[in-house]
């Protein structure tokens, strides 16, 4: 078995500086300085070595469903659903019950919501 880690998740946006206010809004990212390139795609910080890349991609057409996303685990589940309904923050259960969480057999609590694109995000609390 390789040894790997996650090091970054990269999605294309049709408007780079709506998806970082809505990252920075909704989960409190903050933006550090893409030393990739000078392209104009944008880098937020998950964790001290963990990033979301955002790609302009003016043209996107995003086709997605919730089978499809990324998951972000928390300690401070009930904060963030709080801080998601004081935005207005539509969000949903697994079988997309508005405004309710799911729980799975294994006991994690579980809400999605999407991004201005469409791409829907996880939040749990696997933690």
């Amino acid at each position: 078995m390789f040894n790997l880690s996650l090091n970054h998740i990269a999605i294309s946006v049709k408007d780079v500086d709506k998806s970082v206010m809505f990252y920075k809004k909704v989960l409190q990212l903050s933006e550090v300085k893409n030393t990739a390139s000078t392209s104009k795609t944008r880098w937020l910080v998950l964790t001290d070595t963990k990033q979301i890349h955002l790609i302009p991609r003016p043209e996107l057409e995003v086709f997605t469903n919730k089978a499809v996303h990324f998951a972000l685990a928390t300690t401070d589940f009930d904060t963030i659903l709080k801080h998601l309904q004081a935005l207005g923050i539509p969000f949903s259960d697994w079988k997309n019950t508005p405004k309710k969480d799911y729980i799975r057999d294994d006991g994690v609590q579980q809400i999605y919501f999407q991004d201005p694109d469409g791409y829907w995000i996880e939040i749990n609390n696997a933690i």
